[in-house]
């Protein structure tokens, strides 16, 4: 989880569990438009800034205030909390240090995605493919499914979303053809 930095870089947050696209996407986006009342500083701060050392996944908790329908279509009724790797154990007994990444890093972390959060949305990166992707709207309905493929997130393409849940279309869904057969599911724990 990050923020972008002067330029076209990034600095935040180590994720362990840093999570597909279908999973931290609805997240991300119903926190920014539910608890944190679209407020791009603030859900920054609980994400990146409010951390000491890092997270170790992201939970459902990020839903509190959004509408029990919603947070039911996106969870299937499955709740865990997000949980930080603050309780750590060094093998020579010093305190833990903050996890940062930056655009730098992230390779040598061997992530897999990274979510940089922007003020216009958030840049969705495929770690494996680029170090750049595109943008995914703040105002996309959460309940978009979202292709997990790396290759997908390509940083010269729209954000691939498959299709919306729901029967009426989202509020500014990427207009791109379906990129995954099957039928979308709402975002599960990974």
């Amino acid at each position: 989880m990050a923020r972008p930095t002067d330029g076209t870089g990034y600095s935040g947050i180590h994720v362990q569990l840093d999570g597909v696209p279908s999973h931290h996407l609805p997240l991300l986006l119903t926190a920014y438009q539910h608890k944190f009342g679209r407020d791009v500083e603030a859900i920054s701060r609980h994400l990146i800034d409010d951390v000491a050392v890092g997270w170790h996944e992201l939970g459902t908790d990020l839903l509190d205030g959004a509408p029990s329908t919603l947070v039911a279509a996106l969870t299937g009724g499955e709740h865990w909390p997000s949980r930080t790797l603050d309780h750590l154990i060094t093998p020579d007994g010093s305190p833990p240090v903050r996890m940062t990444v930056t655009d730098e890093t992230a390779d040598e972390q061997d992530m897999q995605w990274g979510y940089v959060l922007h003020q216009q949305g958030i840049e969705v990166i495929s770690l494996l493919h680029e170090d750049i992707g595109p943008l995914v709207d703040w105002a996309t309905d959460p309940r978009t499914a979202f292709n997990d493929h790396p290759g997908a997130w390509s940083s010269l393409a729209p954000a691939p979303a498959i299709r919306a849940t729901h029967s009426t279309p989202p509020q500014s869904a990427p207009a791109v053809p379906p990129a995954k057969a099957g039928a979308p599911r709402p975002a599960t724990r990974r």
